[in-house]
Protein backbone atom coordinates (compact mmCIF):
# COMPACT_ATOMS: atom_id res chain seq x y z
CA UNK A 1 0.00 0.00 0.00
CA UNK A 2 1.43 3.56 -0.64
CA UNK A 3 2.36 5.35 2.38
CA UNK A 4 1.56 9.26 2.65
CA UNK A 5 4.85 11.16 4.12
CA UNK A 6 2.51 14.19 4.44
CA UNK A 7 0.33 12.38 6.79
CA UNK A 8 3.82 12.71 9.22
CA UNK A 9 5.32 15.52 10.99
CA UNK A 10 9.20 14.12 10.47
CA UNK A 11 12.02 15.04 12.92
CA UNK A 12 15.87 15.51 11.55
CA UNK A 13 15.62 11.85 9.85
CA UNK A 14 17.63 9.35 11.19
CA UNK A 15 18.30 6.14 9.67
CA UNK A 16 19.42 2.76 10.71
CA UNK A 17 20.89 -0.30 8.38
CA UNK A 18 20.44 -3.47 10.03
CA UNK A 19 21.65 -6.62 9.32
CA UNK A 20 21.13 -8.49 11.90
CA UNK A 21 18.80 -10.59 13.91
CA UNK A 22 17.48 -12.41 10.59
CA UNK A 23 20.30 -14.84 9.85
CA UNK A 24 22.78 -15.73 12.12
CA UNK A 25 26.78 -14.37 12.95
CA UNK A 26 28.71 -11.56 11.73
CA UNK A 27 32.11 -12.06 10.61
CA UNK A 28 34.76 -9.52 10.20
CA UNK A 29 36.31 -9.74 6.73
CA UNK A 30 39.18 -12.27 6.48
CA UNK A 31 38.11 -13.36 10.09
CA UNK A 32 38.86 -17.18 10.64
CA UNK A 33 35.41 -19.09 11.76
CA UNK A 34 33.85 -22.23 11.88
CA UNK A 35 32.21 -24.07 9.31
CA UNK A 36 28.77 -22.65 9.25
CA UNK A 37 25.37 -24.80 8.80
CA UNK A 38 23.96 -25.06 5.23
CA UNK A 39 20.73 -23.72 5.60
CA UNK A 40 19.27 -20.36 6.97
CA UNK A 41 18.60 -19.85 10.91
CA UNK A 42 15.64 -19.69 12.74
CA UNK A 43 15.78 -15.97 12.69
CA UNK A 44 16.75 -16.05 9.14
CA UNK A 45 14.44 -15.30 6.13
CA UNK A 46 14.46 -18.96 5.45
CA UNK A 47 12.65 -19.64 8.56
CA UNK A 48 9.24 -21.21 8.66
CA UNK A 49 6.44 -18.44 8.86
CA UNK A 50 4.10 -17.97 12.27
CA UNK A 51 0.56 -17.95 11.34
CA UNK A 52 -0.39 -14.26 10.39
CA UNK A 53 2.72 -13.67 8.00
CA UNK A 54 1.81 -12.59 4.72
CA UNK A 55 3.20 -11.76 1.36
CA UNK A 56 1.98 -9.37 -1.37
CA UNK A 57 -0.06 -11.12 -3.50
CA UNK A 58 1.38 -11.84 -7.00
CA UNK A 59 -1.41 -8.91 -8.75
CA UNK A 60 0.31 -5.94 -6.68
CA UNK A 61 3.49 -5.78 -8.34
CA UNK A 62 6.36 -3.70 -6.93
CA UNK A 63 4.79 0.16 -7.32
CA UNK A 64 6.82 2.43 -8.94
CA UNK A 65 9.70 4.18 -7.16
CA UNK A 66 10.62 7.75 -7.27
CA UNK A 67 13.49 8.19 -9.85
CA UNK A 68 16.58 7.28 -8.31
CA UNK A 69 19.19 10.33 -8.75
CA UNK A 70 21.34 10.15 -11.42
CA UNK A 71 24.42 11.69 -9.79
CA UNK A 72 23.75 11.82 -5.70
CA UNK A 73 24.38 15.96 -4.96
CA UNK A 74 27.36 15.87 -2.07
CA UNK A 75 26.05 16.06 1.48
CA UNK A 76 22.42 15.74 0.41
CA UNK A 77 21.74 13.52 3.70
CA UNK A 78 23.53 16.00 5.54
CA UNK A 79 22.04 16.00 9.63
CA UNK A 80 20.73 11.97 9.29
CA UNK A 81 21.64 9.32 11.14
CA UNK A 82 22.31 6.36 9.49
CA UNK A 83 22.63 2.81 11.98
CA UNK A 84 24.17 -0.06 9.78
CA UNK A 85 23.44 -3.46 11.60
CA UNK A 86 25.38 -6.00 10.00
CA UNK A 87 23.95 -9.73 10.08
CA UNK A 88 25.46 -12.04 12.70
CA UNK A 89 28.28 -11.76 13.65
CA UNK A 90 31.68 -14.42 12.81
CA UNK A 91 32.15 -14.91 16.82
CA UNK A 92 28.64 -16.77 16.90
CA UNK A 93 29.77 -19.84 15.87
CA UNK A 94 31.97 -20.36 19.27
CA UNK A 95 29.63 -19.07 21.52
CA UNK A 96 26.76 -21.42 21.04
CA UNK A 97 25.46 -21.05 24.38
CA UNK A 98 25.22 -17.75 24.67
CA UNK A 99 23.14 -16.74 21.16
CA UNK A 100 21.22 -19.57 21.80
CA UNK A 101 19.42 -18.07 24.55
CA UNK A 102 16.22 -16.94 24.34
CA UNK A 103 15.07 -12.96 24.33
CA UNK A 104 11.55 -11.63 24.66
CA UNK A 105 10.46 -10.44 20.76
CA UNK A 106 7.31 -9.11 21.91
CA UNK A 107 5.22 -11.91 20.39
CA UNK A 108 6.88 -15.12 22.04
CA UNK A 109 10.49 -15.91 22.89
CA UNK A 110 13.36 -16.73 19.94
CA UNK A 111 16.97 -17.24 20.14
CA UNK A 112 19.32 -14.04 20.78
CA UNK A 113 21.53 -14.65 17.42
CA UNK A 114 21.82 -17.58 15.00
CA UNK A 115 25.10 -18.54 12.58
CA UNK A 116 23.92 -17.63 9.30
CA UNK A 117 24.51 -19.56 6.24
CA UNK A 118 27.41 -19.22 4.00
CA UNK A 119 28.15 -20.22 0.55
CA UNK A 120 29.58 -24.10 -0.73
CA UNK A 121 32.98 -22.49 -0.49
CA UNK A 122 32.83 -21.46 3.27
CA UNK A 123 32.21 -17.93 2.64
CA UNK A 124 29.74 -16.71 5.39
CA UNK A 125 27.05 -14.65 5.66
CA UNK A 126 28.50 -12.95 8.40
CA UNK A 127 31.53 -11.84 6.75
CA UNK A 128 29.24 -10.71 3.46
CA UNK A 129 27.34 -8.59 5.69
CA UNK A 130 29.77 -6.60 7.21
CA UNK A 131 31.49 -6.23 3.92
CA UNK A 132 28.86 -4.89 2.35
CA UNK A 133 27.64 -2.75 5.22
CA UNK A 134 31.03 -1.27 5.10
CA UNK A 135 30.75 -0.56 1.69
CA UNK A 136 27.14 1.04 2.61
CA UNK A 137 28.77 3.16 5.18
CA UNK A 138 31.36 4.65 3.14
CA UNK A 139 28.97 5.55 0.41
CA UNK A 140 26.46 7.14 3.13
CA UNK A 141 29.29 9.25 4.44
CA UNK A 142 30.25 10.47 1.02
CA UNK A 143 26.35 12.24 1.21
CA UNK A 144 26.99 13.27 4.65
CA UNK A 145 25.55 11.10 6.67
CA UNK A 146 26.13 9.88 10.10
CA UNK A 147 26.79 6.37 10.23
CA UNK A 148 26.30 4.28 13.11
CA UNK A 149 27.47 0.55 12.89
CA UNK A 150 25.58 -2.03 15.88
CA UNK A 151 28.75 -3.85 16.20
CA UNK A 152 32.20 -4.10 13.81
CA UNK A 153 33.72 -7.26 14.53
CA UNK A 154 34.79 -5.43 17.38
CA UNK A 155 32.54 -7.99 20.02
CA UNK A 156 33.12 -12.27 20.66
CA UNK A 157 29.11 -12.22 19.58
CA UNK A 158 25.90 -10.76 19.12
CA UNK A 159 24.57 -8.63 19.55
CA UNK A 160 21.09 -10.23 20.23
CA UNK A 161 18.49 -9.83 18.08
CA UNK A 162 16.48 -7.20 20.91
CA UNK A 163 19.34 -5.17 21.57
CA UNK A 164 20.08 -4.50 17.96
CA UNK A 165 16.34 -3.37 17.71
CA UNK A 166 17.39 -1.34 20.69
CA UNK A 167 20.34 0.72 18.49
CA UNK A 168 17.77 1.79 15.97
CA UNK A 169 15.22 3.00 18.78
CA UNK A 170 17.94 4.71 20.95
CA UNK A 171 18.82 6.80 17.46
CA UNK A 172 15.16 7.72 16.94
CA UNK A 173 15.91 6.48 13.36
CA UNK A 174 13.69 7.32 10.48
CA UNK A 175 15.05 3.64 8.60
CA UNK A 176 16.63 0.82 9.79
CA UNK A 177 18.37 -1.78 7.07
CA UNK A 178 19.65 -4.71 7.91
CA UNK A 179 21.99 -6.84 5.49
CA UNK A 180 21.79 -10.33 4.71
CA UNK A 181 21.85 -13.47 2.30
CA UNK A 182 19.59 -16.18 2.07
CA UNK A 183 20.94 -19.74 2.51
CA UNK A 184 17.73 -21.18 0.06
CA UNK A 185 17.47 -24.30 -1.75
CA UNK A 186 19.22 -24.38 -5.07
CA UNK A 187 18.13 -22.65 -8.01
CA UNK A 188 16.31 -20.20 -6.07
CA UNK A 189 17.89 -16.74 -6.95
CA UNK A 190 17.57 -13.54 -6.84
CA UNK A 191 16.98 -10.93 -4.37
CA UNK A 192 14.46 -9.71 -1.59
CA UNK A 193 13.48 -7.16 0.98
CA UNK A 194 11.57 -8.39 4.03
CA UNK A 195 8.87 -5.77 5.63
CA UNK A 196 6.98 -6.15 8.77
CA UNK A 197 3.75 -6.80 9.33
CA UNK A 198 1.33 -5.71 11.68
CA UNK A 199 1.89 -7.10 14.98
CA UNK A 200 0.79 -6.00 18.39
CA UNK A 201 1.43 -7.80 21.63
CA UNK A 202 3.88 -7.68 24.63
CA UNK A 203 6.68 -5.23 23.82
CA UNK A 204 6.02 -5.59 19.95
CA UNK A 205 3.83 -2.80 18.35
CA UNK A 206 4.61 -1.96 14.66
CA UNK A 207 1.50 0.10 13.57
CA UNK A 208 3.52 2.95 13.31
CA UNK A 209 5.98 1.46 11.23
CA UNK A 210 4.34 -0.77 8.65
CA UNK A 211 3.79 1.77 6.04
CA UNK A 212 6.88 3.82 5.93
CA UNK A 213 8.88 0.24 6.46
CA UNK A 214 7.05 -0.60 3.38
CA UNK A 215 7.77 2.52 1.36
CA UNK A 216 11.56 2.08 2.28
CA UNK A 217 11.54 -1.23 1.17
CA UNK A 218 10.22 -0.73 -2.15
CA UNK A 219 13.12 2.49 -2.43
CA UNK A 220 15.83 -0.54 -1.58
CA UNK A 221 14.05 -2.93 -4.06
CA UNK A 222 14.06 -0.49 -7.03
CA UNK A 223 17.63 0.80 -6.27
CA UNK A 224 19.22 -2.64 -5.56
CA UNK A 225 17.42 -3.90 -9.10
CA UNK A 226 19.28 -1.18 -10.77
CA UNK A 227 22.39 -0.93 -9.55
CA UNK A 228 22.91 -5.08 -9.51
CA UNK A 229 21.10 -5.68 -12.60
CA UNK A 230 19.56 -8.87 -10.68
CA UNK A 231 15.81 -9.62 -10.17
CA UNK A 232 13.92 -9.88 -7.64
CA UNK A 233 13.92 -13.37 -5.63
CA UNK A 234 12.25 -16.41 -7.71
CA UNK A 235 10.92 -18.24 -4.83
CA UNK A 236 8.78 -15.86 -2.95
CA UNK A 237 7.13 -12.33 -2.70
CA UNK A 238 5.55 -13.21 -6.24
CA UNK A 239 8.24 -11.53 -7.91
CA UNK A 240 8.09 -8.16 -6.28
CA UNK A 241 11.62 -8.52 -4.64
CA UNK A 242 8.86 -7.41 -0.88
CA UNK A 243 8.50 -10.11 1.72
CA UNK A 244 6.48 -9.51 4.97
CA UNK A 245 7.03 -11.34 7.97
CA UNK A 246 5.84 -11.34 11.83
CA UNK A 247 8.37 -13.59 13.25
CA UNK A 248 11.48 -11.41 13.37
CA UNK A 249 12.24 -9.80 16.55
CA UNK A 250 14.51 -7.16 14.62
CA UNK A 251 11.39 -6.30 12.80
CA UNK A 252 8.55 -6.50 15.41
CA UNK A 253 10.58 -4.72 18.44
CA UNK A 254 11.08 -1.92 16.28
CA UNK A 255 9.64 1.61 16.66
CA UNK A 256 11.19 3.03 13.59
CA UNK A 257 10.70 2.04 10.11
CA UNK A 258 12.97 -1.27 9.36
CA UNK A 259 13.49 -3.81 6.82
CA UNK A 260 16.05 -6.53 5.80
CA UNK A 261 17.52 -6.69 2.82
CA UNK A 262 18.67 -10.70 1.52
CA UNK A 263 21.41 -9.69 -1.13
CA UNK A 264 20.73 -13.41 -2.85
CA UNK A 265 20.68 -17.09 -2.02
CA UNK A 266 24.07 -18.09 -1.10
CA UNK A 267 23.38 -21.83 -1.30
CA UNK A 268 22.55 -21.31 -5.25
CA UNK A 269 26.09 -21.24 -7.19
CA UNK A 270 24.80 -18.26 -9.74
CA UNK A 271 23.72 -16.44 -6.87
CA UNK A 272 27.37 -17.07 -4.96
CA UNK A 273 29.29 -16.60 -7.75
CA UNK A 274 28.02 -12.45 -7.28
CA UNK A 275 27.89 -12.37 -4.06
CA UNK A 276 31.46 -13.58 -3.05
CA UNK A 277 32.62 -10.96 -6.06
CA UNK A 278 33.86 -7.62 -4.79
CA UNK A 279 32.65 -5.68 -7.56
CA UNK A 280 28.97 -6.62 -7.15
CA UNK A 281 29.06 -6.12 -3.54
CA UNK A 282 29.99 -2.70 -4.36
CA UNK A 283 26.73 -2.76 -6.85
CA UNK A 284 24.47 -4.04 -3.66
CA UNK A 285 26.03 -1.20 -2.08
CA UNK A 286 25.47 1.24 -4.30
CA UNK A 287 22.03 0.15 -4.76
CA UNK A 288 21.06 0.05 -1.11
CA UNK A 289 22.46 3.67 -0.50
CA UNK A 290 20.61 4.93 -3.58
CA UNK A 291 17.09 3.56 -2.24
CA UNK A 292 17.82 4.82 1.34
CA UNK A 293 18.77 8.64 -0.29
CA UNK A 294 15.55 8.03 -2.90
CA UNK A 295 13.56 7.66 0.52
CA UNK A 296 14.99 10.34 2.92
CA UNK A 297 14.65 12.59 -0.53
CA UNK A 298 18.52 12.87 -0.03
Amino acid sequence: MPYDHRKITRRPLALVLAAAGCCAALAGCGASQASPPSGKSAEGPGAPRESGATTPPASSGRPSASPLPASPTARSLAGRTVVIDPGHNAGNFRHSAEINKKVDIGTTRKECDTTGTSTNAGYTEASFTLDVSHRLRDLLVARGAEVVLTHDADRPWGPCIDERARIGNAARADAVVSVHADGSAVGDRGFHVILPARVSGGSADTAKIVGPSRELGERIADGFARATATAPANYLGSGTGLDVRDDLGGLNLSTVPKVFVECGNMRDPKDAELLTSATWRQKAAQGMADGIATYLKG
